[in-house]
């Protein structure tokens, strides 16, 4: 960086709520990315490498100019001159790619989208969670914070973690409500008391169960977890600390994870097209395989009749499993081939996902009495909403990775 922006740098007081957090190992032994020359280059390479991967900006859809600026804007506090320079370098040499075109399916449902910034910039809200007490929290997952969220007021609050970068990811709520979460860049498991603020950490026994994905209790009290890219499904004793895991037989990438109304975990296995039930007791894993070698399920949920249904990321696809008969049927997503469901959540027997690819995303509600498809225009975007949550009420909660807000989505009618 030259000593003119350094300058205006220090002089205007950066402030990069982010910086704090160590930047992510390139996955898979990614080569380093090298930027395409240009005005604002320096910059992004010290800014942004501060707070994530570049890989982050090259990979992903892009934007225009006015785009990336929306998005730095709710990651970081930057002088506007620098500001403007790093939008128009990203706008310029990361412009938008060709997005699936948006599908809004009308029909007579309604809802109302309600939807907050985080106060901390740049922490990448990943999971929601909807507690029994009416609270919507979420993970910050590069500020290191767990937040709380009173929908009635709008009134926030954030935790800090005890271990530095843990990187918060899944959320889940035990019986005396505490807020549990996976600390997916530091091998553990934590366990907050919101009443304290105490947290509690559960290391991984095998420091090959590097990044611990997606927590659910189960009918014992004993905390189920997906472990992606360590290739592991594991089960805490909360009363013990007790921690044991099962290897996957192959690179399958455990991700979302759902409870039966019997208590068998059921996990969808990413980087494959196959779903897993576990045995409670023994952790004996029973396979199914989804017809279409293409399947990519990314999140899972369950209905009262402990169907399971996925959002098949890779094919654009809404799904469901049959676990008694193995028996599949699936449902084209509104917006296509390349919508990459991500999201889904169950509410009162009626699926809700989320079209993750397309700008801005779509929540698509579909009913399965009627296979009939609803969607609505997210209003901030979401910018990737990689989980959501029914609450007890039959509303959703929402994670808005991408512009830094969590969202209420009140449910005003479920009729079709």
């Amino acid at each position: 960086m030259s000593k003119r922006v350094f300058g205006i740098l220090a002089v205007a007081g950066l402030v990069c709520i982010c910086a704090t957090i160590p930047a992510p190992a390139q996955r898979g032994g990614a080569p380093a990315v090298v930027l395409p020359e240009g005005e604002g280059k320096q910059m992004v390479q010290t800014l942004c490498s501060g707070c994530h991967t570049l890989n982050n900006i090259t990979t992903g859809w892009g934007y225009d100019r006015q785009g990336w600026d929306e998005i730095i804007a709710s990651m970081v506090v930057l002088p506007p001159e620098v500001r403007t320079t790093v939008s128009t370098y990203l706008g310029t040499h990361f412009s938008e790619k060709k997005r699936p075109a948006t599908v809004v399916v009308p029909g007579t449902a309604s809802v109302e989208i309600k939807e907050w910034l985080v106060p901390s910039l740049g922490s990448r809200p990943h999971d929601p969670l909807a507690a029994s007490d009416g609270s919507v929290w979420w993970t910050g997952m590069w500020s290191n914070k767990l937040g709380r969220l009173d929908p009635k007021t709008g009134v926030m609050k954030e935790f800090p973690m005890k271990t530095e970068g843990s990187g918060p990811h899944g959320l889940t709520e035990d019986k005396d409500g505490n807020i549990w979460y996976t600390g997916n860049q530091k091998a553990m498991i934590g366990k907050l008391n919101p009443r304290t603020g105490e947290v509690t950490d559960y290391l991984m026994p095998d420091p090959a169960a590097r990044d611990p994905h997606t927590p659910l209790f189960d009918h014992n009290g004993q905390l189920w977890f997906t472990v992606q890219n360590g290739q592991k499904v594991g089960k805490l004793n909360p009363q013990t600390g007790e921690i044991k895991l099962v290897t996957m037989p192959g690179r399958w990438n455990p991700y979302g994870v759902v409870m039966t109304s019997k208590g068998v975990p059921v996990v969808c296995m990413f980087f494959t097209n196959k779903i897993a039930s576990f045995d409670p007791v023994t952790m004996e894993m029973k396979e199914y395989t989804l017809p279409n070698e293409a399947s990519r399920p990314r999140r899972i949920a369950i209905t009262g009749d402990d169907m399971i249904w996925y959002a098949d990321y890779g094919r654009g696809y809404l799904g469901r499993l049959n676990l008694t008969t193995g028996e599949v049927k699936e449902w084209p997503s509104p917006s296509g081939p390349r919508s990459q469901p991500y999201g889904i959540a169950a509410a009162k027997d009626i699926i809700w996902y989320v079209e993750s690819a397309i700008r801005p995303n779509t929540l698509v509600r579909f009913d399965p009495k009627s296979e009939k498809f609803q969607s609505w225009i997210i209003p901030a975007g979401g910018n990737v909403v990689r989980n959501m949550m029914a609450t007890k009420d039959g509303d959703l909660v929402m994670a808005e990775s991408g512009v830094n807000r969590v969202a209420f989505v009140d449910v005003k009618d479920t009729a079709n």
